[in-house]
């Protein structure tokens, strides 16, 4: 172990600080016995970059902020010191492993079943979707490390069905993740589970933008970094990224993006009137919160979509670069370019409009064809560092879309009082007649897309609490979305 002074980087009013001391890298050989065996069960011959960095961290206790991008090998740097500080004979859950969804879950529990082996550390994978009778039975048995999402580690917690007494390591897999899907006041929830006593935590994100900074403080003690992306952490307060899309398909695509990012609220820039308001419509008719500004827009009705905007009540704002001169909306958490700027500088002054005073921001371009190389002129010209995301799919949508929408439901389950579950008996014989016959599936769907509309999809809420109306309704729809401060966090 070398002794280095402690360095720092600030975004914000956000301070990272650098390991006190570094610690040497480890390989294979050099591991405890233990683990050696683990490795070796696993086929591993040799450590990942990520893992022969961050391991040493582990072993040591240290609570750690982990830069690493998905697929670099992480799981397996999280795991091996997880079953170093598992003592088998207890019967009790000494760690815990929040991810994002569901198939990180069993990804992550395959993984450690697989090094675990015959060492006698018992793993349960807890998540939503699914029967809660073969999870039970997995805790009741003493599963030594749990890994789960934070709603249903929360439910078990609720059910007394899990317990966090003798925890020993918090993990957070893809934080970044998990804020983007709304977890954070699970999170917070399962945070008043933890024991009193100091726990040895640790958290892996792909990028650490000051949201997710933020989230590190209220969990880690004294957080330290370490980069494994880059020699140094990646800590901006606007994220550059980039999707290439087909020209003919550019609106399904903005679609899929908005589901994913999932952004609190945004301007989606384009550059000509009638880009705009063919934008506004496709959002508009799918469902989303979304008004229009451009030179062509009647004064009243510029009028009443500056007021949306200056009271924050409008989720979407489609405008030119002339139309969105002078405005200032507060808490903008993306900007969206359904195609790049015809001039260079514009893009500066687009992507300029969020990630302010110390907040993070997300600037998506969207290109097609020859615009990829007027992005790349734009990032040369600006030393701007652009990073390629892939286009989601539909079946990206729809997992990431039904584990909100499970989450949301399951939140909402556990905030029923007797009375309102009691009432809600008297539907379970028609849910599962529904369910059953799958020519009523339909009904089941429409509902659902019901709820996702009212809750997740609806306009922001009215400085008084209430739901803002959407363009064109005459009243309020019902639910909203959850609030700002609920929502401050999810990037």
């Amino acid at each position: 172990m070398s002794p280095t002074n402690r360095g720092a980087a600030t975004t914000g009013d956000a301070l990272i600080e650098e390991p006190d001391n570094t610690l040497l890298e480890i390989t294979a050989e050099q591991l405890p016995p233990r683990l050696r065996e683990a490795a070796a069960r696993a086929g591993w011959t040799a450590l990942m970059p990520v893992q022969a960095k961050a391991i040493p961290y582990l072993l040591a206790g240290r609570n750690m902020m982990i830069q690493s991008r998905t697929g670099s090998g992480k799981t397996g740097a999280f795991i091996l010191p997880i079953l170093d500080r598992i003592d088998p004979r207890r019967n009790e859950c000494q760690a815990l492993v929040l991810v994002p969804t569901r198939e990180l879950a069993r990804q992550v529990a395959q993984e450690a079943e697989m090094l675990c082996g015959d060492s006698g550390a018992r793993t349960a994978a807890v998540y939503g979707g699914v029967r809660y009778g073969p999870q039970i039975e997995a805790l009741k048995q003493g599963a030594h490390l749990v890994v789960g999402t934070p709603g249903r580690v929360l439910d078990h917690l609720l059910r007394r069905t899990l317990s966090l007494e003798h925890l020993k390591i918090l993990i957070f897999d893809e934080a970044d993740r998990m804020l983007s899907m709304g977890f954070y006041p699970d999170m917070k929830q399962v945070q008043r589970y933890l024991p009193s006593r100091p726990v040895n935590a640790c958290m892996f994100s792909a990028t650490f933008p000051p949201h997710v900074i933020g989230l590190a403080r209220e969990f880690l003690r004294h957080p330290e970094t370490l980069s494994l992306s880059r020699d140094h952490v990646h800590v901006t307060d606007t994220e550059h990224v980039y999707y290439t899309a087909p020209g003919m398909d550019k609106d399904r695509a903005l679609i899929r993006i908005i589901e994913i990012e999932n952004p609190d609220s945004a301007i989606i820039f384009c550059n000509t009137k009638t880009k705009v308001h063919y934008v506004t419509v496709v959002l508009q008719r799918f469902g989303y919160d979304a008004d229009e500004l451009s030179s062509d827009l009647a004064q009243g009705a510029r009028d009443k979509v500056m007021e949306r905007v200056r009271q924050g009540t409008l989720r979407f704002l489609v405008a030119t670069d002339v139309a969105a001169r002078g405005l200032d909306i507060p808490e903008l958490s993306h900007v969206i370019q359904y195609e790049p700027p015809e001039d260079l500088e514009a893009y500066i002054h687009r992507a300029g409009r969020t990630g302010r005073a110390g907040a993070s921001g997300v600037a998506i371009s969207l290109v097609a064809g020859v615009e990829k190389f007027e992005l790349d002129r734009i990032a040369k010209r600006f030393g701007i560092d652009l990073q390629e995301r892939p286009l989601p799919t539909d079946e990206d949508v729809e997992a990431i879309v039904s584990q909100r929408l499970t989450a949301l439901l399951e939140a909402r389950l556990r905030d029923r009082d007797k009375l309102q579950t009691e009432r809600s008996q008297r539907f379970v014989p028609l849910a599962r007649s529904l369910a059953e016959n799958e020519d009523e599936t339909d009904l089941i769907a429409m509902l659902l897309d019901d709820n996702y509309q009212q809750t997740l999809h609806a306009p922001p809420p009215h400085p008084s609490g209430e739901a803002a109306p959407a363009p064109g309704s005459r009243e309020p729809k019902s639910g909203g979305r959850r609030n700002r401060s609920s929502r401050s966090r999810r990037r």
